[in-house]
Parts: C-alpha cells; sequence; structure tokens
C-alpha cells in the first residue's frame, strides 16, 4: 500500500484488510478515535515503533511531559514538525515496514 492509497482509505468505515496494527492506530486516530489508537500503542509497550506511536499520542492528547517520555522510550528525537506532519512521517515509516 502507498501512503496516498492509506490516506485516502482513512474515508472509509473501518481500517483496509491487511493492514498492520500500527497502521491501523493510524487510521483510527485520523478518524478521532485516540482511544483506540492509544489502546494498541499501549499493547505493546517496550517495543521501539509502538512507544514512537506512544509518543505521537500524547503529543495529540496535548500532553508534552508524557510524549517527551514516550520519545525518550522510543530513543527518539522529540518531532519538531506538526502533528499532521509527525503522522505523515509515522505512517511512511510503518508503511515501509509493514
Amino acid at each position: 500500500m502507498t501512503f496516498e492509497q492509506f490516506q485516502e482509505s482513512i474515508s472509509e468505515p473501518a481500517p483496509p484488510k491487511g493492514l498492520s496494527v500500527l497502521l491501523k492506530a493510524l487510521w483510527h486516530d485520523a478518524n478521532g478515535d485516540w482511544e483506540a489508537a492509544h489502546n494498541i500503542a499501549q499493547s505493546r509497550e517496550g517495543t521501539q515503533p509502538y512507544d514512537r506511536l506512544h509518543a505521537y499520542l500524547h503529543r495529540v492528547e496535548g500532553d508534552t511531559f508524557n510524549a517527551g517520555y514516550w520519545y525518550r522510550r522510543a530513543g527518539s528525537e522529540v518531532f519538531r514538525g506538526s502533528l499532521k506532519e509527525e503522522w505523515a512521517y509515522l505512517a511512511n515509516l510503518f508503511l515501509k515496514k509493514a
């Protein structure tokens, strides 16, 4: 799946079949279901990609202190762009690993 196809899937009523769990989290986030996305991030705490997703989600929530904790756990720098840019960055990253 390309980034463009993933973006287009956001308007569908459910995530596409075969989508990785991390991409499902971003799909839920884009559809305003932060809780579903956060549950996915929490499901594998201690795993770098999940911790990185967790950092982004706490940034979405507006909790920069907690986001900073998760960026550190993920071994990542704090993302300096917009939330939209970070979502796209993560989507592209997770698509490469899918």
